[in-house]
This record gives structure tokens, C-alpha cells and sequence, in this order.
């Protein structure tokens, strides 16, 4: 059930019941004007609105059950990588820098690929060749990309990473460029809004690092799959993915550890150049 839909069923809910929507608006602590937009489709519900609407129709416990799964379905929306490709890659990162632009605090974790804040140029452009991007859009996209690591520096923000061992050995450039990528990763740590953790591969684990995925502020939750990206907004799910990245950060290497290993894994990359 998309939002048009959700917002029709709700309409016909509150028409079954015979209350007229400034009542239903009044209780449910929500303008009349937004009442109405959410059963046009005009503006989405979220899960809460969804149950305070209930709440003041009044409606059965199975009613209340089966429209807050519809909502909670609905509150998580997925874009399609082939529609991004289509309309431009380069103006989805101009979005995604909107939104940090937004935020207080970011959480990432990313299980298998240098996070986009912190990559450098060549491996920015080897991220996106998987795309296969005529090379205008490339050089834009790397451009915006480039342009939203300016977060990094900006007052006011916290920005947390947790990646894993593997990211930092998986050789998505050559040997020399992944050592100038650790050379970053280790330089942005020294940041004093920055915290980056590393979780070794020789810990043991309690939970399994499925996929990459980015919260801002505890309210959302952005999700890369293979097939879309997408972005989760219910609080009981955003709370899932908040437990995951705190869970993972407590068991990372810190600091002057983490700063260490990373800086053994260079070397590792710099004597194989040295050999070739």
C-alpha cells in the first residue's frame, strides 16, 4: 500500500465512521490542512500519524493492526538505481548533501566499501564505474561527491563511522592508491568531530554486519541493496539499526589502535608496490 493508497483506506475509515475531519484532526493533534493532505496522497503519513488518526476514529484492535503494518510498510520508500541512473546520479549526491546539511549527527556503517565521506578522488571514481556512467555524468558525480565531504570540516556536526577490517584490505584500486586511501581514512580520524572505529576481523562477533547503511539524527535510516536504495523512517525500525551501529562501535578499535592497524595495513600495501 504506497501513501495514495494509505491516504484513500484512512479517508474511508473516517467516512465510515461518520466524524467529520476537523474532530478527527483535533484529536489526533494534527492540523485539518494536514489531515486532508494525507488522505489525498499529497503529504505521507508516518507510522505515528497513522496511530493518532486510528486513535481518534476509534477503530477495532485488528483495524489498528492491519492499517499500522500498511504504514510502517509505507514509511520505508525505495528508489530504484536504474531510476537514479536515469535521472542522474550527480543530483542524488546534491540531495544526500542537503540532508547532511540538515543533520546533527550522522552514524555510518559500511561493511565492504571506504565509506563516501572519506574516499578519495580515484576511489570515488571506482565506486561509480560499477554504474557505467558516461564520463560528463562521472566527472559530476565525483564532483558532488567531492563536494559533500565538506561536511566533514563543518562546526556543530558529529559524524561517526564504523567500518570493518575488510573495507580497508578490499583492493578496489591498486595497491599504491588503497595506501593513499588508508593515508585519508587515518588523517580524517584526527578530526575532532569525526569518530571512525574499526572492527577487526580477529574480534568475535555477536552480530552479522549484513550491509552498509547511514542514520542521521536517530531519525532516519538510508539502506543501499544491490537494487535500490532505501530509506527508512519508522521509529521502531530506525531503533533497530541504531542498537546494530552502537553494537558494532563497542566492539571497533579506537584512536591510536585503530589509527595503528590501519597504518599496518598500509605498509602491508606500500611493500607489495615496493616488490612489483
Amino acid at each position: 500500500m504506497n501513501k495514495n493508497e494509505l491516504g484513500a483506506a484512512l479517508r474511508a475509515l473516517r467516512l465510515a465512521s461518520g466524524k467529520e475531519a476537523k474532530a478527527v484532526a483535533r484529536s489526533a493533534v494534527m492540523s485539518p490542512s494536514k489531515l486532508s493532505k494525507i488522505e489525498n496522497g499529497a503529504l505521507s503519513a508516518s507510522p505515528a500519524d497513522v496511530d493518532r488518526i486510528l486513535s481518534a476514529l476509534g477503530v477495532s484492535d485488528e483495524v489498528r493492526a492491519e492499517y499500522m503494518s500498511a504504514a510502517r510498510a509505507a514509511s520505508t520508500e525505495a528508489t530504484a538505481w536504474r531510476l537514479l541512473r536515469r535521472t542522474g546520479i550527480y543530483k542524488a549526491q546534491h540531495r544526500t548533501r542537503a540532508l547532511e546539511a540538515a543533520m546533527r549527527e550522522l552514524k555510518l556503517f559500511q561493511p565492504a566499501l571506504v565509506p563516501g565521506l572519506l574516499q578519495t578522488p580515484e576511489y570515488i571514481r571506482a565506486v561509480l564505474a560499477r554504474h557505467d556512467l558516461p564520463e560528463e555524468s562521472m566527472a559530476r558525480t565525483m564532483a558532488a561527491r567531492i563536494d559533500r565531504q565538506s561536511v566533514l570540516y563543518e562546526a556543530g556536526r558529529t559524524l561517526r563511522f564504523v567500518i570493518t577490517e575488510p573495507v580497508l584490505r578490499w583492493r578496489i584500486v591498486s595497491v599504491g592508491m588503497m595506501a593513499a586511501q588508508l593515508d585519508r581514512i587515518i588523517s580524517m580520524s584526527r578530526l575532532p568531530n569525526v569518530d571512525i572505529r574499526v572492527v577487526p576481523l580477529s574480534s568475535v562477533q555477536s552480530d552479522i554486519a549484513n550491509h552498509a547503511f547511514v542514520i542521521r539524527d536517530d531519525n532516519t535510516v538510508t539502506v543501499e541493496t544491490v537494487h535500490a536504495e532505501l530509506v527508512v523512517s519508522d521509529p521502531r525500525d530506525v531503533s533497530l539499526y541504531v542498537r546494530k551501529f552502537d553494537g558494532f562501535a563497542e566492539m571497533a578499535v579506537a584512536g591510536d589502535t585503530m589509527r595503528s592497524m590501519i597504518e599496518g595495513i598500509r605498509d602491508e600495501f606500500l611493500r607489495e608496490q615496493e616488490s612489483d
